[in-house]
C-alpha cells in the first residue's frame, strides 16, 4: 500500500517531464499508475493492514488498512482515475503548455485520495483529506487567466477547508478521549466522552466535502475546471470522500443522538434541491453538476440512516453513481470539444452524427434513472426496500428519484435530440476519444449483472451495522420497490414531457447559501480592511506601540492574577555590576532626551556595550564577544541609514512624549517582572547542566556554548542562519528597486575596477591616511576572524563571532574608500557567499545522514600530521564554516545595499539636481 502511494508521488513529479518529451501519449503511461491501485485492490479483496513509523515523538504512524468499503473506494479511485487519464490524451490538444502541470496535479490528487481511503489513523486521514483539497483547488483553477476558475477554486478551498478544520477538531476530541487515533481500535471499544460533539464536527467536514446543503453551492461553481477533472473529482472521487467518511465511521458514531438526524435531513434536502435546480439548467455540465449534488444527498441519506439495508443500498449506489456520472461528464467533454458549445438549446441532431456516443450516454442515463439490469437499478431497488417502513423518508427518496429521471431525460434530449435550430455539423469522435466513456458505461452494466458477487464482497462491511437486510440482486420479485420504480419512471417522464411542451420550471424559494457565503466573505474582507487600516497605518511608532501595549496589558494582568510578589531580589553580586548597570541606565535616559539621531544611536550602542560588560562580569565571554561585535556592526548599519534621514528628530507634542515614556517604562517593568517569574519559577533541573559532559565526549570541544550551537542544538542554528539569508535578501530587494538593471549593476559591483596603483583614494575624495591604515589592518583582521572561527570549539569564538569580525574588516574598507574599495576587498557576489555558506551548513547535516548517522551529527577526527603534530578535529567545524560565510555574506550584502547603493542613489540625485540647476541657468 505504501508503494502505491509512493508510485503516485513519483509519477506526479515526473509527469511534466514525460509530457514534454512524449506529448499526449505519455498520459497512457501515467494512467497505469492509478490503474495499479485498482489492480492491487482486485488482487487483495480481503482485509490488509500495514504500519510504517512516521513521527515517533508524536506517536504518529502511517497506518494503512484496507477493508470492504476502502477496497471498493480504491477500485473507484484507481479505475476511474486511469480511464479519465487515458481520456485526457484525446481531450487536450497536442502541445498544450498546461498539460504537464495538469497531469502532475491529477496524479497528486489520485495519490492523496488513495491515501485517504486507506488511512487507519485519523490524523493521517486528515492529512490526505487536506491534500485532496489543495489538489482540487489547483485542478479547478487550472487556467489561472480565467477569473471564474479562480473564484470557483477559492470558493471550494474555503468551504472544504473550513469543514476540514471542524472535522480535525472532532478527530482530536475522539482520539484524545479514546487514547488512540487508530480507527480500527476506536471502533472496538466504547465511545469516549464528548463523542456527540466529535460526531457533529466530523459530520460538518464530511458534509462540506460532499456538497450537502448548506454547502452545496461550491460544487456547481467548480465546473470551471476542465471536464476530465470534473469527471474525476466531482463525480467519482473527491465528492465521494464525505460520503465515504459517513459510511466508514457511521457503524460506530451513528449511536450518537445527532448523527442520524443531521445526515438524513441534510441529505434529503440536498436530494430535492439539487434535482430541482438541475431541471433549470441549459448548460449540460451544470445540469450534471446539480444532478451530482442531488445524488450525493441520496447517498448521504442511505449511509446516514444507520441500518444494514440502507448501508448496502448506499454502497451499491456509490459504485453506480461513480460509473454513470463519470461517463456523462466524459460525454459532455466530447460534445464540447467537437461542437464548441454545451448549451442544450444550441445542440441538435447529434444522435445522427454520433450514434455510438448517444448510445453510451443513453446507457449511463438509464443507470442513473434506475433501469434494469444496470447498477443504478440494483441500488435504487435496495434503497426503496430499506425504507419501506419509513414513509416520510421513502416519499422524499421517490420525489428525488422522479427529478433524477426528469433531468436525465432532459440531458439526453438536450445533448442528442432534434430541435428547431439547425443541426450542428460536428466531426465524429475518434474511437480513442469515446472508448473511456464507453468502458465506464459498460462497467455500470457489468456491475448490475454481477450484483450477487458484489453483495458477497460487501457482507463484512454491512454486518457492522445494526438491523436486518436483504441481498443485492437484479430481481427480488414483485413488491413495493418495483411499484415505486415504475412510479418514478412515469413521474420523471411526465415532468420531462411537460417541460418539452413549455412548462416553465419554477425557481427555488429557499435561501441561497451561495449568497450567504458571498456576504460572509465580503464582511470578512471589510473587517480585515478596517482592522488593518486601524492598526497598520504605516507608522512604525504606532505599530510598535500597539504591540507593546498588548504585551503590557496581557503581561501585567497575568502577573496580577497569579499573585506576583517579588521575594529575595538581589540587585548585584559585585560593585562592578552596579557600575555597568548605572552606565546602561544613564545612557538610556540620555538617549530618550537626545535631539539628534546620531547621538541617540551612539547612546543606544553604549547600552549594548554595557550589557556586554555585564556578560563579562557574569563569566560569559562568548556572549560578551558576540554582543560587542553585534553592537559595533549595528552602529555601522545605523550610520549608513541615518545619512539619508534628517539630523534631528521631529518635534513631538509634550503629551505624545509622555505617552511614549509611559509605555516604555511599563514595558520595561512588566518584562523584568516576567523574566523574574520565569527564572524563579523553575522547578526542573536546567537541561544545560548536562551539556558540559556531552560537549566533550560527543561534540569534541570544551567551549560548551559553541558546541551547543553547532552540535547539540544545531537545528536551532540552522533555522537562525536561514533567517539571516532571508533577511539579507529582503534588505537587498528593498534597496535595489530597479529590477531591469539590477543584474548588470550587481555584476559591475562584484568586479573591482581596474586600478593602476595600490590605493583608490586618488580618484575620490576619501582620506588617504584612512585608506592606508585600513589596507594595512585588513588582512590581519581577516586572519583574526579565521582564528576565531577554528578556535571557537575550545575557546571563545566560533563561526558567528568570526564572521562578524570579518564583516567589520570589510566595513573598515568601505568606510575608507567607499564602494570601489569594498569591491576591491571582496570581489565576489554577496548572494554567492550566502548561498555557499548555507550549502555547506546543509551539506554537513546531509553528509552525516549519508554516513549512517543522524542529521547534523558530529564525528571526531584525530590525526597526526608531519611538522604539525596531533590534530583533533570535529566535523561540526564545517557547519561553523557555513555560519561564518553566511554572516560575512550578510554584512557584505548590507554594505552594498545600505552603503554602496544608497551612495549611488545619492550621487545620482546630486547629479540630477546639478543638471536641473544648469538647465535653469541656461533658461535664465
Amino acid at each position: 500500500m505504501l508503494a502505491i502511494l509512493l508510485l503516485h508521488a513519483l509519477a506526479a513529479l515526473t509527469a511534466p517531464v514525460l509530457i514534454r518529451f512524449v506529448g499526449n501519449r505519455g498520459l497512457y503511461a501515467l494512467a497505469l499508475v492509478p490503474a495499479s491501485a485498482a489492480v492491487w485492490a482486485v488482487l487483495n479483496p480481503g482485509p490488509v493492514a500495514a504500519t510504517y513509523r512516521w513521527v515517533p515523538h508524536l506517536d504518529m504512524d502511517i497506518a494503512l488498512r484496507s477493508g470492504p468499503l476502502p477496497w471498493l473506494m480504491l477500485l473507484i479511485v484507481g479505475g476511474v482515475g486511469a480511464v479519465v487519464l487515458a481520456y485526457c490524451a484525446s481531450y487536450f490538444p497536442p502541445g498544450d503548455p498546461g498539460l504537464g502541470r495538469f497531469a502532475a496535479v491529477f496524479l497528486g490528487f489520485a495519490g492523496a485520495m488513495t491515501g485517504l481511503v486507506l488511512s487507519d489513523d485519523l490524523l493521517l486521514l486528515y492529512v490526505f483529506w487536506e491534500l485532496t483539497t489543495v489538489f482540487s483547488y489547483l485542478l479547478i483553477g487550472h487556467k489561472p487567466d480565467q477569473a471564474a476558475g479562480r473564484r470557483a477554486a477559492m470558493q471550494a478551498l474555503v468551504v472544504t477547508t473550513a469543514g476540514g478544520l471542524a472535522m480535525l477538531a472532532g478527530f482530536v476530541i475522539l482520539g484524545h478521549g479514546a487514547g488512540t487515533y487508530r480507527w480500527s481500535e476506536i471502533a472496538e471499544g466504547p465511545l469516549p466522552a464528548g463523542s456527540t460533539t466529535a460526531a457533529v464536527l466530523i459530520l460538518a467536514g464530511a458534509l462540506s466535502k460532499s456538497a450537502i446543503f448548506p454547502f452545496s453551492f461550491w460544487l456547481p461553481a467548480a465546473m470551471a475546471a476542465p471536464t476530465p477533472a470534473s469527471a474525476y473529482l466531482h463525480a467519482a472521487s473527491m465528492v465521494k470522500a464525505g460520503v465515504f467518511l459517513v459510511g466508514l465511521l457511521g457503524p460506530v458514531l451513528a449511536v450518537t443522538p445527532a448523527w442520524q438526524p443531521i445526515a438524513v435531513i441534510g441529505g434529503a434536502v440536498t436530494l430535492l434541491l439539487g434535482g430541482w435546480a438541475a431541471l433549470r439548467q441549459n448548460d449540460l455540465k451544470l445540469l450534471l453538476a446539480y444532478g451530482t449534488v442531488s445524488q450525493l444527498g441520496l447517498l448521504t441519506v442511505a449511509f446516514g440512516a444507520a441500518s444494514k439495508a440502507a448501508a448496502l443500498a448506499g454502497v451499491a449506489l456509490l459504485v453506480a453513481h461513480a460509473l454513470f456520472k463519470a461517463t456523462l461528464f466524459l460525454v459532455v467533454g466530447i460534445i464540447d470539444k467537437l461542437t464548441g458549445t454545451r448549451d442544450l438549446r444550441e445542440l441538435s441532431g447529434l444522435a445522427r452524427r454520433m450514434p455510438v456516443l448517444a448510445g453510451v450516454a443513453a446507457l449511463a442515463v438509464a443507470s442513473m434513472a434506475g433501469l434494469p439490469p444496470l447498477a443504478g437499478f440494483v441500488g435504487k431497488e435496495a434503497l426503496f426496500a430499506a425504507f419501506e417502513h419509513d414513509p416520510l423518508v421513502l416519499a422524499v427518496l421517490v420525489a428525488g428519484s422522479v427529478l433524477t429521471v426528469a433531468y436525465g431525460l432532459r440531458f439526453l434530449w438536450g445533448a442528442f435530440g432534434d430541435k428547431s435550430v439547425a443541426a450542428i455539423d460536428a466531426a465524429r469522435p475518434s474511437p480513442a476519444f469515446i472508448a473511456p466513456a464507453a468502458l465506464l458505461a459498460i462497467a455500470g452494466l457489468a456491475v448490475g449483472v454481477a450484483a450477487p458477487a458484489l453483495d458477497r464482497v460487501l457482507t463484512p462491511y454491512v454486518n457492522l451495522w445494526s438491523g436486518t437486510t436483504d441481498h443485492l440482486a437484479l430481481w427480488h420479485g414483485f413488491g413495493l420497490p418495483v411499484l415505486l420504480s415504475v412510479v418514478v419512471l412515469l413521474g420523471g417522464t411526465a415532468i420531462f414531457l411537460a417541460q418539452r411542451r413549455g412548462l416553465r420550471w419554477p425557481e427555488q424559494r429557499l435561501p441561497a447559501a451561495d449568497g450567504v457565503y458571498r456576504r460572509l466573505m465580503a464582511a470578512i474582507d471589510r473587517a480585515a480592511v478596517e482592522v488593518t487600516g486601524a492598526t497598520q497605518r504605516g507608522s512604525l511608532p504606532f505599530s510598535l506601540g500597539v504591540i507593546l501595549l498588548v504585551l503590557v496589558v496581557m503581561g501585567a494582568t497575568t502577573l496580577l492574577l497569579s499573585g506576583f510578589r517579588p521575594d529575595g531580589v538581589r540587585l548585584w553580586d559585585s560593585p562592578l555590576q552596579l557600575v555597568a548597570g548605572a552606565v546602561v541606565v544613564a545612557a538610556a535616559l540620555i538617549a530618550v532626551r537626545a535631539q539628534r539621531r546620531l547621538t541617540a544611536m551612539i547612546l543606544v550602542g553604549v547600552c549594548g556595550y554595557g550589557v556586554a560588560v555585564l556578560f563579562v562580569l557574569h563569566g560569559a565571554p562568548d556572549l560578551a564577544l558576540t554582543q560587542f561585535l553585534v553592537e559595533t556592526v549595528t552602529i555601522v548599519m545605523f550610520v549608513l541609514v541615518l545619512r539619508r534621514l534628517p539630523r534631528r528628530f521631529s518635534e513631538r507634542p509634550r503629551a505624545s512624549r509622555w505617552i511614549r515614556m509611559s509605555v516604555a517604562v511599563a514595558t520595561g517593568l512588566v518584562t523584568s517582572a516576567m523574566a523574574y517569574v520565569a527564572v524563579s519559577g523553575r522547578l526542573a533541573v536546567p537541561v544545560s547542566v548536562d551539556f558540559p559532559g556531552p560537549a566533550v565526549s560527543f561534540g569534541g570541544g570544551h567551549n560548551v556554548v559553541n558546541v551547543a550551537l553547532v552540535d547539540i542544538r544545531a537545528w536551532d542554528t540552522m533555522g537562525e542562519i536561514s533567517v539571516l539569508v532571508v533577511a539579507a535578501t529582503g534588505v537587498a530587494s528593498l534597496i535595489y528597486q530597479r529590477s531591469a538593471a539590477l543584474q548588470r549593476r550587481r555584476a559591475e559591483q562584484t568586479v573591482p575596477p581596474r586600478q593602476a596603483g595600490w590605493l583608490l583614494a586618488g580618484e575620490s575624495r576619501e582620506s588617504i591616511i584612512l585608506q592606508v591604515v585600513a589596507r594595512l589592518l585588513f588582512h590581519a583582521i581577516v586572519l583574526f576572524s579565521v582564528y576565531l572561527l577554528f578556535s571557537g570549539h575550545n575557546a571563545p569564538g566560533g563561526g558567528f563571532a568570526g564572521g562578524l569580525v570579518a564583516g567589520l574588516a570589510l566595513t573598515i574598507r568601505y568606510l575608507a574608500g567607499g564602494r570601489r574599495e569594498l569591491n576591491a576587498a571582496a570581489p565576489v557576489d554577496a548572494g554567492l557567499v550566502l548561498g555557499t555558506g548555507l550549502l555547506i551548513a546543509v551539506g554537513t547535516g546531509a553528509a552525516a545522514l549519508i554516513a549512517g548517522g543522524q542529521v547534523l551529527q558530529s564525528a571526531l577526527v584525530d590525526v597526526t600530521l608531519p611538522l604539525i603534530g596531533h590534530v583533533h578535529f570535529a566535523t561540526s567545524a564545517c557547519f561553523d564554516v557555513g555560519v561564518y560565510l553566511i554572516v560575512v555574506g550578510l554584512v557584505l550584502e548590507i554594505l552594498r545595499s545600505l552603503g554602496g547603493e544608497l551612495d549611488r542613489q545619492y550621487a545620482a540625485s546630486e547629479t540630477s539636481y546639478a543638471a536641473e540647476d544648469r538647465r535653469e541657468k541656461e533658461l535664465v
